[in-house]
């Protein structure tokens, strides 16, 4: 079965949650609301449609940089495997729209954001061989 790759536009309605999986892999998670707009010829105006609420989840190294740089209220750009999960509770049922995040970004249509480069381990050992056997605290004190 092939994955259904979306991309959404909107605004992130809760800060993320950052959690480590009993296996050391990251993973947030947070919640977007997208809609959109329609114009009215009979008012001349611009009207929101009912807004879609969908839940973001990334893994790893994604989701540590998300958990630094995405905040409540900021306009995102999210693109990622749709999933829709069915689930029911002892007196409530409902759907679930998911996105499992391949890349997250701010929607740079509404404002502005300054890119930081992460630097891993393994490019730090790459730029000095001598580093190698290096001790962790070496390598973050540098």
């Amino acid at each position: 079965m092939n994955d259904i790759i979306t991309t959404v536009i909107g605004n992130a309605v809760t800060d993320v949650s950052l959690r480590v999986t009993s296996a050391g892999t990251s993973v947030a998670s947070f919640r977007i609301a997208s809609n959109s707009r329609r114009f009215d010829k009979s008012t001349s105006s611009w009207i929101d449609q009912e807004p879609s609420y969908l839940s973001i989840t990334a893994w790893s190294q994604l989701a540590e940089n998300v958990a630094l740089s995405v905040h409540k209220g900021q306009p995102l750009v999210v693109t990622g495997k749709l999933k829709v999960r069915q689930w029911q509770d002892e007196d409530k049922s409902g759907t679930n729209v998911e996105i499992d995040a391949i890349a997250i970004g701010h929607d740079l249509n509404r404002g502005t954001s300054e890119f930081t480069k992460v630097k891993r381990v393994s490019e730090f050992y790459e730029q000095d061989p001598w580093m190698n056997e290096a001790s962790d605290t070496e390598i973050n004190a540098a």
